[in-house]
């Protein structure tokens, strides 16, 4: 470790370029990784405030609980020890005349088990045209008391509520009752009646009479968020991303490692003719690999917190430290591996001929 320093104080501004690379990268590694969880979480947030085990579905739904339908006459026939009915609607709320709100609307009644606990104000009734919305919008300017349009057919409800920020599919949830999402969805004097897309399980034991099992099945909450539309795409793309900047550390770590080995020959050659062995020669380069990769990581890790205060509040980005500490890892493990390239060049140097003997 001693040589390791002393060649980094020695030829400072090419080990700085060498360490402003990795921090660079480390940088871009961890802004994506916080990106990747924002998004994620706005896409499965709601389904994560159930704290639920298990949800039952429609066969032919294709794990997607807006294409499930429980008729009320199947509803009975279901028994669920601890859980809840929920519908679900994909619409918009009328903020302004010119601009509207995407939303996902989740109907449930009003002593439902999974809904999330209201920070202020109270929670709908049932029957009624009242929702309870997600903090996101009222970080947006709806406030409680506002009367609010949502739907196609312009349905005026009433904000009563207001629970911890959460969203579906990458929209701020609201939640209400059945009546009210029937009228959302088909308008104020429709007949049609009303039926679930699916029932939450938190735990116990699920009966679906035999009569109708083969209609329905029940699939695990992972199963679930995996199965929203866009989901593991966006977060495959995000990851692969990672990958391919973890890949470029090792192949431009091992590129100026060596290379600066290749330069550096001669001077090894002397080193070895002194009686330094191969070992010390080859740690003191594994040292400045790992001061230079655990320094820039960490200036990286520092300043990429710094810049999750000031993005705009709808860029989706969340700050997970178990990843970033496991992408520092990563990044130092690997820029070392790419320095052992150059450890097979010191074993091959010849004292003699290093130094024209």
């Amino acid at each position: 470790m001693f040589l390791a320093l002393r060649e980094i104080r020695y030829n400072k501004a090419r080990y700085t370029l060498i360490g402003a690379i990795i921090f660079l990268i480390a940088y871009v590694v961890f802004i994506l990784s916080g990106l990747s969880v924002g998004l994620a979480s706005q896409f499965k947030q709601s389904v994560i405030d159930w704290n639920a085990e298990k949800i039952i579905l429609s066969t032919s739904s294709n794990n997607i609980i807006s294409a499930s339908q429980i008729s009320s006459s199947d509803l009975e026939k279901i028994k669920v020890e601890n859980g809840s009915e929920l519908s679900l609607f994909s619409t918009s709320m009328r903020k302004t005349n010119s601009e509207r709100s995407n939303i996902t609307v989740m109907a449930l009644p009003s002593d439902s088990n999974i809904m999330p606990k209201v920070l202020d104000g109270k929670k709908f009734a049932d029957n009624s045209l009242d929702i309870v919305i997600s903090k996101k919008l009222a970080n947006q300017g709806y406030k409680i008391g506002q009367e609010v349009s949502i739907g196609n057919n312009n349905i005026k409800l009433k904000i009563v509520g207001i629970s911890k920020a959460s969203s579906y599919s990458a929209s701020p949830t609201v939640y209400t009752s059945f009546s009210a999402l029937n009228q959302i969805k088909y308008g104020k004097n429709s007949k049609t009646p009303f039926s679930v897309n699916t029932l939450v399980v938190k735990s116990g034991k699920i009966d679906i009479n035999s009569a109708i099992s083969n209609q329905y099945k029940v699939i695990s909450i992972p199963e679930l968020i995996n199965d929203i539309p866009g989901y593991s795409a966006q977060n495959m793309t995000l990851s692969a991303m990672i990958y391919f900047l973890l890949l470029i550390v090792l192949l431009i770590i091992g590129v100026f490692m060596y290379v600066i080995t290749l330069q550096k020959v001669p001077i090894f050659g002397i080193m070895k003719a002194q009686g330094i062995s191969n070992t010390t020669i080859m740690n003191s380069l594994l040292g400045q690999t790992f001061i230079l990769s655990l320094l820039g990581v960490l200036v990286a890790f520092v300043a990429s917190y710094g810049t999750s205060f000031i993005l705009p509040e709808a860029m989706p980005f969340e700050v997970s430290i178990t990843n970033w500490l496991l992408y520092s890892l990563i990044l130092i493990i690997v820029s070392i591996i790419g320095s052992l390239f150059s450890i097979i060049t010191i074993r091959k140097i010849d004292p003699t001929k290093a130094i024209g003997g």
